[in-house]
């Protein structure tokens, strides 16, 4: 009998050995494993951002961060996209040919979707935030300005798409960042077209 309950109370004792080392291996292990999962410093720095513009009114611009810098998605009305070829004469750039920019952007529109532009706000003199002056003829830029990006630091100008205007100090037009469309009311900034459903 003495032998039944020696024999009983050592599997008792392996079994408990056996689970708490399990249970100390798997607190052991958690923090180890939690170090391969990026932080949300290393997401900031280059994971891609999905805004939602389901809600975005035309004429109107949202705002989101990504990489550190303000990503600006302007919904364009149709006269605001008609109207981008007639600015041609004025801008140094055109056709985003000097910038680094995707493929998509070396058109007038500068966007996968015309009426979506989605460029960094950050203004490629000396990166400071150009002001959203969309209404063409605005009282303080004159009435002969089309509508655009006023940088209030240095005077630079940008079109409804970004496109640098003659004889500002700012050199380049600004940048478009990698982008898709993941469906019709969601944009994934950081991502190519191939990433996207």
């Amino acid at each position: 009998m003495t032998e039944q309950v020696d024999k009983g109370r050592r599997q008792l004792l392996t079994a408990a050995t056996a689970l708490t080392g399990a249970v100390g291996a798997a607190f052991a292990a958690a923090p180890f494993l939690a170090s391969w999962k990026p932080s949300a410093r290393a997401k900031a720095l280059g994971a891609p951002v999905e805004i939602d513009i389901s809600k975005l009114e035309t004429g109107s611009m949202l705002k989101v961060e990504w990489r550190g810098k303000p990503v600006w998605v302007v919904r364009r009305s149709q006269e605001m996209v008609g109207a981008l070829d007639a600015v041609d004469p004025l801008l140094a750039d055109p056709g985003s040919e000097s910038s680094e920019q995707p493929d998509f952007a070396r058109n007038p529109a500068r966007a996968l979707k015309p009426e979506y532009l989605v460029v960094l706000g950050v203004c490629t003199h000396l990166g400071c935030a150009p002001l959203s002056r969309f209404t063409p003829g605005d009282a303080e830029l004159g009435a002969d300005w089309p509508g655009g990006f006023y940088c209030p630091c240095h005077g630079s100008k940008f079109d409804l798409s970004g496109r640098v205007f003659k004889g500002v100090p700012a050199p380049t037009n600004l940048a478009v960042p990698p982008y898709a469309f993941v469906d019709d009311n969601h944009i994934l900034v950081g991502a190519d077209q191939s990433r996207a459903a």
